[in-house]
């Protein structure tokens, strides 16, 4: 059975992402065709190289998606009865798992596990900078967690300034997901005082972001991320995870 077009996972402003299957598996599309927005098919196809150039120095590393090179999977038909243009694709592996939000159960050193992924990241040179976001952190069936949709990452020079002011915030972002799923009531009480570290400060760079330039690119784009955006953040309210024993051993590639 050659590719075709499971279901559409999210569709905004900058284009959508696709799930496709075929008798050897399920893969993820991005199609970066744009909007309404003028201007908007531009960026996606620049945030679409971000992601290309980002996957390819991760290339081998578990717990990141990998860029699928096979043709059959940027012909699939689209909604449309059409394939994308191929220029505008991107087709990377599909890794099982739920968003960290609607994860029913964590291992207890889940938060611990992910920090290394994202130093494995910083280890390449590549800075992911949207782990801000919950549904860019996946638990997979074996509890292992894995990190998507690399849009926004930046690769960097070993030694680089900007990479240590970026790492710095990846680790920030992990450190709050840290202490909100753990804080009194919701982890056991070695896990909330293991979690219970010094709050890492904004770097210059992200304060300047977020004070000057994150509400413009809000007020330019919120009203177009409509369809199937995911991007939800688990209530205060819970349901919070179960805990559970411990993940074992060195991750295998699988």
């Amino acid at each position: 059975m050659p590719p075709r077009l499971a279901h559409v996972l999210k569709q905004d402003t900058f284009g959508r992402v696709e799930l496709l299957e075929s008798a050897s598996g399920s893969c993820v599309r991005r199609v970066a065709c744009g909007g309404k927005l003028w201007g908007s098919r531009a960026v996606a196809r620049m945030l679409l190289r971000r992601e290309r150039r980002a996957l390819a120095a991760l290339e081998g590393l578990p717990g990141v998606p990998e860029i699928v090179q096979d043709e059959a999977w940027y012909q699939a038909h689209s909604q449309d009865g059409k394939p994308p243009l191929l220029h505008d694709c991107l087709v990377r592996t599909h890794l099982e798992g739920v968003p960290l939000s609607r994860a029913q159960a964590l291992p207890m050193d889940f938060f611990a596990r992910l920090s290394d992924l994202v130093a494995s990241l910083h280890a390449r040179g590549v800075c992911h900078n949207d782990l801000h976001k919950e549904q860019n952190i996946l638990v997979g069936p074996d509890g292992w967690p894995s990190v998507i949709d690399f849009q926004l990452a930046s690769v960097h020079a070993l030694g680089d300034r900007s990479l240590h002011a970026r790492a710095r915030e990846d680790l920030r972002h992990v450190s709050k997901h840290e202490r909100r799923y753990t804080k009194a009531g919701r982890a056991p009480n070695e896990i909330s005082r293991a979690a219970a570290a010094p709050r890492v400060p904004r770097s210059i760079q992200a304060w300047v972001w977020r004070r000057l330039f994150k509400p413009l690119y809000n007020a330019l784009t919120g009203p177009f991320h409509v369809r199937g955006s995911g991007e939800v953040r688990r209530p205060s309210s819970g349901p919070w995870p179960t805990w559970q024993a411990p993940l074992q051993g060195p991750r295998s590639k699988a």
